[in-house]
């Protein structure tokens, strides 16, 4: 799939928009953080999330939709995002294997609202809508994973 500027734009507004508005609640905003998230978001995010979506519309329906979103959307990535912040803020002491239980917990409480949120993207929105949608959605998560590394040490 070949990135689309409106994915793109979207990606560089939306993610770093509710990672600075997480990193404002745990006081750790740069302006570092928020180029970084910037760059993920219209560079990384905006790619391959779409790609995705693209992939599991063109082979599954209705719940398996869900799964396989939720299969994307997993303590790696959670872990993947943390990691971003820790890097983007100078905090490589805080890049160890840790990390990854703190995404896991994060994904585990996390599980019953991504489920259903994951569904209504996957299920009732069309295919150009399901990066924005997600977008919007993960910008509000990436409150809760920042917060998460603080919450879940």
């Amino acid at each position: 799939m070949k990135y689309k500027l409106a994915n793109v734009i979207r990606g560089l507004i939306i993610y770093p928009l509710g990672d600075t508005i997480a990193a404002l609640l745990t006081r750790e905003f740069s302006i570092e953080r928020l180029l970084g998230m910037m760059v993920a978001g219209g560079l990384v995010y905006s790619l391959e999330i779409p790609a995705w979506f693209a992939y599991i519309n063109d082979r599954y329906n209705g719940m398996q939709r869900t799964l396989m979103a939720m299969l994307y959307f997993n303590p790696l990535w959670i872990a993947r995002h943390l990691l971003f912040i820790f890097l983007l803020t100078g905090q490589t002491s805080a890049v160890h294997w840790s990390i990854l239980t703190i995404a896991l917990k994060s994904f585990a409480v996390n599980l019953p609202l991504a489920f259903a949120a994951n569904y209504i993207i996957q299920n009732k929105l069309p295919l150009h809508w399901r990066f924005f949608s997600s977008a919007v959605f993960s910008s509000l998560m990436a409150i809760y994973y920042a917060l998460s590394g603080v919450i879940f040490k």
